[in-house]
């Protein structure tokens, strides 16, 4: 069995009534998308991406959240107001949370061995880390790795044709 992906070092949550610890989220799927602000596949991938699987899935089933996670630039994009400002302007309302510093940088960002942004992070319900990957995961990918995480096909929202669980197929068509 493996064991339980570290927390997450955070400083200050953006979006969240309280902090979040990732054990809290237990019985829950959860995507964190690492990023920051200044970084272009981030604004033009990584957080549409995320708000697109927020919208696709149900709250209860999967929790999703940023990661601010500033290795450059700091003073320019550091701060809560800051992000805050940013996340106004995005439409960002899924909680985010602001990757503690130290002498070594982002804390969150070295305990997980994270080569920069964005980086998609995908836990299962009993917390273990399923998917870590550095760069863009294309949304086909990314939804079939959600699911497969979650077990089920009740977890998508809507009815569209695409929607999972759907019905019986045969011959003849679904139903």
């Amino acid at each position: 069995m493996k064991a339980a992906a570290p927390d997450w070092a955070i400083a200050h949550w953006l979006n969240a009534p309280a902090p979040i610890a990732l054990a809290s989220l237990r019985g829950r799927a959860v995507l964190a998308v690492a990023f920051q602000m200044l970084c272009p596949g981030c604004v033009s991938q990584g957080l549409p991406q995320a708000q697109r699987a927020r919208a696709m899935f149900a709250e209860n089933d999967l929790a999703v959240i940023g990661l601010h996670t500033v290795f450059e630039h700091h003073e320019a994009q550091g701060s809560a107001a800051a992000l805050s400002a940013f996340l106004h302007e995005y439409r960002i309302h899924f909680p985010v949370g602001i990757d503690a510093q130290d002498a070594g940088g982002p804390v969150t960002m070295r305990a997980y061995g994270m080569r920069g942004t964005p980086t998609t992070l995908l836990y299962d319900r009993t917390g273990r880390l399923r998917l870590h990957e550095f760069g863009h995961v294309e949304d086909m990918r990314l939804g079939a790795a959600i699911m497969a995480v979650l077990g089920d096909g009740e977890a998508v929202r809507g009815g569209g044709a695409g929607a999972a669980g759907a019905g019986v197929c045969g011959p003849e068509g679904c139903n």
